[in-house]
């Protein structure tokens, strides 16, 4: 196995080829089928055609929060939160982007007539993070106050400010547990009729949850991958999942994940035995994968973790070469962008 670096993950990308607005329909976005060689281009929702009675879909339901919030701090100046994680007692973890940092037990002044006091970095006293209490006149939790305050979450590179189509289409249709802060993208292109096609093929489906933090989207910045510290993300993998996926196995039938997200839920309860619980997986290049068979995805950054994860699943040579096909037959890239279905490489 070669040493591979960071630069071994990047590649150019035209600027109009990321997708700043979903399909008109779910289940029209394009499909590249890597499965086979040549790749060939499908439309999504002719994914039911390209699997089996008996396979496994497996599904992350989480749901998107309202989680970008603003404010003000007592000086007036203008800041910007973004919950990260819901804690007990009104407390939130969110990262803060604001010009200059307030101290401790400072009150903020919040959109939407409630109040933010800062309580200290997170995990520690070092962390990136920020520790906040949120408290309203009505008495409400953080999550209704993302609800009625709060602004849809959209990644970096999607340049136009939320709308009432975003807080639908930024979120998949069985959408189940609140606390992502992004949307498992592979699962947006998934719509009723697709499902139900799908169950009438006799594919089965279950659900993982696994937190989607806003660290996804942070590009790699050391050279040296295994220097990368992963963000942190909480992840549950039910007892019914776990006996379908025995289950799927028994019968010869195959684990498809829906997203990385999913493939992380998998592989970490895979690697800890736990079922539950915060997960930091960082799979590269090398990695021994225990679930999962196929993996719908969409395109990914150049140099993120993410990028890295599909080039260990379906190998690296394999993967490039995919990425500049998709580039060539303009292809539409990240959240709102199509996708593509993968198989594992052999070990």
């Amino acid at each position: 196995m070669r040493a591979f670096t960071l630069s071994d993950f990047d590649f150019d990308l035209p600027p109009e080829l990321v997708a700043q607005h979903p399909a008109a329909e779910r289940s029209a976005s394009r499909l590249l089928d890597g499965t086979v060689d040549p790749p060939i281009g499908r439309i999504f929702k002719d994914l039911p055609s390209q699997l089996r009675a008996g396979d496994l879909l497996v599904f992350n339901d989480t749901r998107v929060v309202k989680a970008r919030l603003f404010g003000e701090k007592p000086t007036g100046g203008k800041l910007e939160l973004l919950v990260e994680r819901v804690l007990q007692g009104n407390e939130i973890v969110a990262h803060m982007k604001v010009s200059k940092k307030p101290p401790a037990g400072t009150a903020l002044a919040m959109a939407g007539e409630f109040r933010a006091t800062l309580l200290g970095r997170w995990p520690d006293e070092n962390g990136a993070l920020f520790r906040f209490r949120f408290d309203s006149a009505a008495g409400e939790d953080p999550y209704a106050l993302m609800a009625r305050c709060g602004h849809v979450p959209l990644p970096p590179y999607i340049e136009h400010a939320d709308s009432q189509d975003d807080e639908r289409r930024y979120q998949t249709v069985f959408a189940r547990v609140p606390g992502a802060v992004a949307a498992p993208t592979a699962a947006l292109h998934f719509d009723e009729a697709l499902l139900a096609e799908l169950e009438a093929r006799g594919v089965q489906r279950a659900n993982v949850t696994l937190h989607v933090g806003a660290g996804t989207f942070q590009p790699v910045k050391t050279e040296n991958i295994a220097d990368h510290t992963m963000h942190a993300e909480r992840y549950e993998v039910p007892e019914t999942t776990q006996r379908a996926i025995a289950e799927t196995r028994a019968r010869g039938g195959r684990i498809v994940a829906v997203g990385t997200t999913t493939v992380r839920t998998l592989e970490s309860w895979a690697k800890s035995g736990e079922a539950a619980g915060d997960t930091r997986i960082f799979i590269t290049p090398g990695f021994a994968f225990e679930h999962v068979d196929l993996l719908v995805t969409n395109f990914h950054l150049p140099k993120s973790t993410l990028m890295m994860l599909v080039s260990a699943f379906a190998g690296y040579e394999r993967v490039m070469a995919l990425y500049a096909h998709a580039i060539r037959e303009r292809y539409r890239f990240f959240s709102y962008g199509d996708a593509m279905l993968l198989s594992r490489q052999p070990c």
